[in-house]
């Protein structure tokens, strides 16, 4: 082979040929950047608020919407959680479109979660429209009070594209959360099931096994260099340890997610897994000391998740989308003409005439299919669930993808109510007297979040 001869002319010219690669390389690996934004959500004072229906009286905690907005090749990400018990229907649209419009990206690319808390709002404004065309209509929230906090979100997204910072890297990470999480179908015998809720005092409802859940809370986080940017946290159950009077609160899981961020000064976000069937009645009297315990246990390990963060490389964000169209329930009760009954009758609790006005509303928009999503970055699977799905279906979404760090956020469009297994119908207990869906659901979901996540 014969040698080659470089002048010093050629040298200087190769050598910075091969710099000004290295800078463009690098300046493509850092062209990922990161935003985080956060607002309060909550409604006035005297706003009638879920479950009871009372005017607002007392705002424990304020209600926020937290999230991140992630740039890179493939355009703008969002991911938001909000402090509220569901979005529903057009309403769950309207915060998706105006968030996807505030960041400057399209629908595919954003996802917004409830946190489910039962101190906070309920929303379904096509609900509302139907109450508000009756003679006589319960007390309700109005549309505005519902509608409105949509244009706060949207400005503190745009707010936040100007304070876009590169990260570099992504983190994972996993702690067993202790004592905080029950399984709330207790086997009575007989193929029958009971119901341990939230809070529980039943001394043989407490004594039962924690049953079927995710034990483990799991962490994203996002940094450049050393320094974390911003953390998500993932964990499964009802994220209530009491509800029924008139306050606002983000209860437990808001109070150990503010703590961290506050002592690590670290943005936080946390999104509510498949908690269908998932609370705290096992380890929950409702008494503040119950409280102050499920707090304390959920925060330590949300501490331990972070403390044993490994990183990799920063990738860019691949999306998914799979339309799901459910079957609406047609059987007593859960069909248009009782429902619509019960939302005309005066002589019934302002809660059954809203929930029947909200199951007509699902009725009507039941044709339009809705969005399940999934964003990868390298080994991340984040999963975004529409509706209350019980906990098998989220360790199914984690078993299609052993070799991933699945993370699963529910509570998107929560129109189908809860979505639940099929023998759940017969075998009784409380998620089938809410579910929106028929018998069927099951399937359709399963083979739904596999076409999402292998298809």
């Amino acid at each position: 082979m014969t040698p080659t001869t470089v002048n010093r002319r050629g040298f200087m010219g190769a050598l910075a040929a091969g710099v000004c690669a290295a800078t463009l390389t690098r300046a493509e690996e850092n062209n990922r950047r990161i935003a985080t934004f956060a607002c309060d959500v909550t409604p006035p004072l005297g706003t009638p608020i879920y479950s009871s229906l009372k005017p607002l009286a007392d705002i424990e905690h304020p209600l926020l919407a937290k999230g991140v907005i992630i740039e890179d090749a493939g355009g703008r990400s969002v991911l938001c959680a909000v402090d509220y018990c569901e979005f529903c229907n057009g309403v769950y649209d309207l915060y998706r479109r105006r968030v996807a419009e505030a960041a400057g990206t399209t629908l595919d690319r954003v996802a917004v979660q409830t946190v489910h808390q039962h101190t906070a709002p309920l929303v379904d404004s096509d609900a509302i429209r139907l109450l508000e065309h009756l003679d006589q209509p319960p007390v309700h929230p109005s549309i505005a009070s519902f509608e409105d906090p949509a244009a706060v979100i949207a400005a503190s997204v745009q707010d936040a594209l100007g304070r876009l910072q590169p990260f570099d890297r992504v983190g994972t990470s996993q702690a067993r959360v202790e004592r905080v999480a029950s399984n709330r179908r207790v086997s009575i015998g007989d193929g029958k099931v009971g119901f341990r809720a939230s809070s529980c005092k039943d001394p043989d409802f407490i004594a039962k096994p924690e049953g079927l859940i995710d034990p483990f809370l799991k962490t994203v986080t996002f940094a450049q260099g050393d320094r974390p940017l911003v953390r998500l946290h993932y964990y499964a159950t009802h994220p209530q340890s009491f509800y029924g009077d008139p306050r606002a609160s983000y209860d437990f899981v808001g109070m150990a997610r503010e703590r961290l961020e506050k002592e690590e000064g670290v943005f936080q976000v946390y999104f509510t897994g498949c908690s269908g069937d998932v609370a705290c009645g096992k380890y929950n009297d409702a008494s503040k000391e119950a409280r102050e315990g499920l707090y304390e246990r959920l925060y330590a390990a949300m501490k331990t998740s972070v403390e044993s963060t490994q990183y990799k490389p920063a990738q860019d964000a691949n999306w998914r989308s799979v339309p799901l169209r459910f079957e609406p329930r047609n059987d007593a009760r859960f069909n248009v003409a009782d429902s619509d009954l019960i939302m005309r009758d005066s002589g019934k609790s302002p809660l059954e005439r809203l929930i029947a006005a909200m199951f007509l509303s699902w009725a009507q928009r039941v044709e339009k299919p809705i969005d399940l999503t999934m964003m990868r970055l390298g080994d991340i699977a984040f999963v975004h669930l529409p509706g209350e799905p019980m906990i098998e279906f989220q360790l199914h979404a984690q078993k299609l993808l052993p070799d991933a760090f699945v993370a699963v956020a529910a509570y998107g469009d929560c129109g189908p109510a809860y979505i639940c297994p099929d023998r759940v119908y017969p075998e009784g207990g409380y998620e089938a007297t809410a579910s929106h869906s028929a018998p069927g659901a099951e399937i359709l979901f399963r083979d739904a979040i596999k076409n999402l996540m292998t298809g």
